[in-house]
C-alpha cells in the first residue's frame, strides 16, 4: 500500500493521494485499506517514514568512505538529488520527525547519518546540530526551489549550489 501510494504521489503530487485512489490502484475496495491503516493520517505518517528510510539510506551511500568536507559535499549532493529525482514524494519529508513518536526512529537515523559525516571537524554537540541545520536549510531551499522551477535565470545551478556548499562547510574545531 505504501508503495502504491507513494506511485501515486510521484504521478500527480500529494494532493492526489487518497485512500479511494490508492484502493482503486490496488485492486481492492475501500474499506478494505482500513484492515491495514486507520486513515489517510496514518497512512501519511507511513509515508513519511518511506522518505526518511530512502532518504537515510541514499545519505549513507554518499558518505560511506568518505570525511570531512568530502563527506559533508556528497552527503549535500545526495540531498538535491534526491529532492529532484522525488519532488512530490520529498513534500512528505516530516519537519520534526524527531518528536513525533511515529517518526523518531527513522529520523534518529537520518540525523545520524548527518552527525556521522560531521564527526571529523571534531565540534561539539551544540555545534554539530548548528552545523546540521546550517545544511538542512541550505539543501532544503535550494532543491525545492529548483525542483519547483524557481531558478529562472541562466547560470549554472550547479555551481551556485557548489558556492553555497562552501560557504556552509563546517570548520574544524581548534583544540
Amino acid at each position: 500500500m505504501v508503495r502504491t501510494a507513494l506511485e501515486l504521489i510521484d504521478e500527480g503530487g500529494v494532493e492526489g493521494l487518497t485512500l479511494a485512489a490508492v484502493a482503486q490502484r490496488t485492486g481492492v475496495a475501500t474499506p478494505s485499506l482500513y484492515k491495514h491503516v486507520t486513515g489517510l493520517a496514518e497512512l501519511r505518517t507511513l509515508l513519511g517514514i518511506q522518505v526518511l528510510e530512502e532518504m537515510t539510506e541514499r545519505f549513507t551511500a554518499a558518505v560511506l568512505g568518505r570525511s570531512g568536507d568530502e563527506a559533508v559535499t556528497a552527503l549535500m549532493h545526495a540531498y538535491r538529488g534526491y529532492v529532484l529525482d522525488h519532488p512530490h514524494r520529498y513534500t512528505l519529508m516530516p519537519l520534526d520527525p524527531l518528536h513525533d513518536p511515529a517518526l523518531a526512529d527513522a529520523g534518529g537515523r537520518l540525523i545520524g547519518v548527518v552527525f556521522a559525516a560531521l564527526r571529523d571537524y571534531g565540534l561539539t554537540e551544540s555545534q554539530t546540530v548548528q552545523a546540521t541545520r546550517r545544511l538542512r536549510v541550505v539543501a532544503h531551499g535550494f532543491a525545492s526551489l529548483e525542483a519547483n522551477g524557481g531558478f529562472g535565470l541562466p547560470e549554472d545551478l550547479d555551481e551556485t549550489y557548489a558556492q553555497l556548499i562552501a560557504v556552509v562547510l563546517p570548520k574544524k574545531a581548534r583544540v
